[in-house]
């Protein structure tokens, strides 16, 4: 097991992270709207599975190869960047809609819930980055399994993000009710939002391989 303080400041990064807006959130908070918590708690069981898959990557080192082999890599990062920048289009084109803004869906089946939760969570190359990159900052083979302390650290961090994101999702009722009385908030939360995702997406699609 990693060191108590060790494994509290991994927790600490790791929850800013959770907290940092992303397609995670985005796409959990859209769904249980449009659909209700329930389809938003099966969305995120995906999105956590999605975790579990780089968490074992990581642990068994298999995640090494999506950096060391270019194509890889920049496959994931150019396919967050293109799915932040459709977010970002759906939110400020004529017409659009903000994800908090209550809107009739066919509803979708749990089984396509959980898999555009786990897709969404695999197309997120920071996930994969966070794995490689800050893990090993953490693990000290001195005390005992590399791969047990792999496993700690990253259950750290499954358990904090399904944490903040179960409460986006429970709460995004109450937003899409605070903004539905108050129309203007609408249209600026939709355009910094917009605004926000094509931000990621070109920080995402730029950013240099470490």
């Amino acid at each position: 097991m990693p060191e108590l303080a060790k494994l509290l400041t991994f927790g600490f990064i790791a929850l800013g992270m959770a907290l940092t807006p992303g397609p995670n959130m985005i796409y959990l908070v859209s769904r249980s709207i449009c659909q209700g918590r329930t389809a938003g708690m099966i969305s995120l069981g995906g999105v956590a599975l999605g975790f579990v898959v780089y968490l074992l990557c990581a642990a068994l080192g298999i995640t090494a190869l999506l950096l060391a082999v270019p194509f890889a890599y920049d496959a994931l990062r150019f396919g967050g960047g293109l799915y932040l920048l459709w977010l970002a289009w759906q939110a400020v084109k004529p017409g659009g809609r903000s994800p908090f803004q209550v809107r009739e869906l066919t509803p979708d089946s749990p089984r396509k819930l959980f898999t555009m939760g786990f897709v969404t969570s695999l197309l997120n190359p920071k996930i994969a980055v966070l794995y490689l990159s800050l893990l090993p900052q953490f693990i000290d083979p001195q005390h005992g399994s590399v791969f047990a302390q792999s496993l700690a650290l990253g259950f750290v961090q499954i358990v904090l993000s399904i944490s903040v994101n179960s409460l986006a999702a429970f709460t995004a009722g109450s937003i899409a009710l605070f903004l539905a009385r108050r129309p203007s908030w609408l249209v600026v939360q939709r355009w910094i939002m917009g605004a926000v995702l094509a931000g990621l997406a070109v920080r995402m699609a730029t950013a240099a391989r470490r």
